[in-house]
């Protein structure tokens, strides 16, 4: 900010003094003061003029995110978002002027070349460095993805709901694929793509670091996605939780380091947000309200405390997702509504009040591959809320858009053991960062449910296969979690 003052005061003075020179040098001398004169004018017109100027493309520059997200735009974006902040900051200045007085007007030309001036600045300033690594660096900036060698992605969890959906993107894109799971669900999730020769399954539980050490070998990108999800079934076996979601995560991060792998994308949740009226964004205060969140960012911190220059992880924070997908689940609000309105005639709304994102599972896996596709300088240590801000629903909207779609069936009001969270996203920094748009609307999801129970393809919604709750809860929880600290870690954060 000290810099943009000091740079719109000298635009300001260097237009007056070129307006002064030209008067001087080339207009009738018999029309032209004394210089001596002439100059104190100027002077006493710079001092009138250059603070209310200054203030006001100052406040203009804060309210476009110089001063907060402007280190997020790139390219295109970032220029055309600098020649907007500061020809507004000019034209609302000459609009006070118009209305408070002409003690404040400046001449036309020297508005014109004060505002020139102070668009290269300022242009200069935040673009020199893109520029430089552009043309002094630009193969380093594509490492490693796109120096056309072989690339190898290890996808944990590659056999899950957003996994299934993630692995076909990546093989379109030309990626080798190494799929680390369990496969709790069976091969049917994979099954369209099992039998490509450029993938590779390795079952086995990524908890144990003999797996992990076998799926990592020769990788050059990690996305963990592997996790119990969703606030019932973390709440089953609280340790195990602990376990899956928090130690396993900071074994494989630490094994990804220790081979050098410098791509790694951690999927985490919006829940982390916990419960707020406010808008947030990836910078706002987070205050997780459930385990599932607790383990999440409890994550978030391990990574940051593992990134360096050699190894910066990528923390995508998932809306709540919906759709269809190789594993698909009716345990998120849209599918199980969506199913059960469709099946049951009946649409029941816990609470209502609450606001959530949300983004389709095809959306949010190809958010996954835009970041691995990205300069590492772009993504490497970043953390981004996945999902669109058109999307923020409260969950008696998504009642609504389903009884749009299936208008026989009635709503009903549940109100005793509503979720309590809360949130709304705010989705501007991947949007400009990564240019990603989401193709899915809630509606498109809602449709692509109801058609899949048309058709057969889904029978029977609550089957334990699409629910984690249900399938834990008849499967039972295996082997508990045996790691202090990560239980350390979580009471901590939720006493803080």
């Amino acid at each position: 900010m000290l810099a943009d003052t000091i740079m719109l005061q000298m635009a300001l003075m260097a237009a007056l003094a070129l307006r002064l020179f030209i008067m001087v040098l080339f207009e009738n001398a018999e029309s032209v003061p004394q210089m001596g004169d002439q100059l104190r004018d100027y002077l006493s017109l710079y001092f009138q003029s250059a603070w209310p100027l200054t203030s006001i493309c100052l406040v203009v520059f804060f309210l476009n995110g110089f001063y907060t997200y402007g280190h997020f735009y790139q390219g295109r974006y970032k220029a055309l978002m600098v020649i907007q902040a500061v020809s507004l900051g000019y034209l609302l200045y000459t609009a006070m002027v118009y209305f408070v007085g002409s003690t404040l007007v400046l001449p036309r030309s020297v508005l014109a070349v004060s505002w020139l001036i102070s668009l290269a600045a300022l242009l200069g300033a935040r673009m020199w460095v893109q520029i430089w690594d552009a043309v002094m660096h630009r193969e380093s900036t594509l490492r490693p993805f796109r120096s056309g060698g072989k690339r190898k992605v290890l996808v944990i969890g590659g056999a899950g709901y957003i996994g299934s959906a993630l692995v076909p993107k990546l093989l379109e894109r030309g990626y080798d694929v190494r799929i680390l799971d369990l496969l709790l669900f069976g091969e049917d999730p994979i099954a369209p793509f099992s039998r490509n020769s450029r993938v590779e399954l390795v079952r086995g539980d990524f908890r144990h670091v003999e797996n992990v050490v076998q799926a990592m070998r020769d990788v050059d990108a990690v996305v963990h996605l592997g996790a119990i999800v969703g606030d019932p079934a973390c709440s089953l076996d609280e340790a195990l939780t602990i376990d899956v979601n928090l130690s396993a995560t900071r074994m494989i991060a630490q094994l990804a380091k220790s081979a050098g792998v410098e791509r790694f994308v951690f999927a985490s949740t919006c829940s982390v947000y916990g419960a707020c009226d406010e808008m947030l964004d990836e910078r706002s205060e987070v205050r997780p309200i459930s385990l599932y969140g607790h383990t999440k960012l409890a994550s978030e911190k391990v990574l940051r405390q593992l990134t360096d220059a050699t190894f910066s992880p990528t923390i995508v924070r998932f809306s709540t997702i919906y759709g269809l997908s190789g594993r698909t689940r009716f345990d998120l609000v849209v599918n199980v509504l969506a199913a059960k309105a469709k099946i049951d005639g009946e649409i029941t709304i816990h609470g209502g009040d609450q606001w959530r994102p949300f983004v389709h599972v095809d959306d949010a896996a190809n958010a996954v591959a835009m970041i691995l596709d990205a300069p590492i300088e772009l993504v490497g240590g970043e953390t981004f809320n996945v999902g669109s801000n058109e999307q923020n629903y409260t969950i008696h909207e998504i009642g609504e858009l389903v009884h749009q779609q299936v208008v026989s069936a009635r709503i009903t009001a549940d109100n005793g053991g509503a979720d309590k969270r809360n949130y709304r996203v705010d989705f501007t920094k991947i949007r400009n960062v990564m240019g990603f748009k989401p193709q899915w609307t809630v509606e498109m999801g809602i449709r692509q449910v109801l058609e899949a129970i048309a058709s057969g393809d889904v029978v029977d919604y609550q089957q334990s296969q699409y629910s984690n709750f249900k399938f834990l809860t008849e499967t039972g929880t295996a082997e508990l979690a045996g790691d202090r600290w990560a239980r350390e870690l979580i009471r901590d954060l939720r006493d803080s």
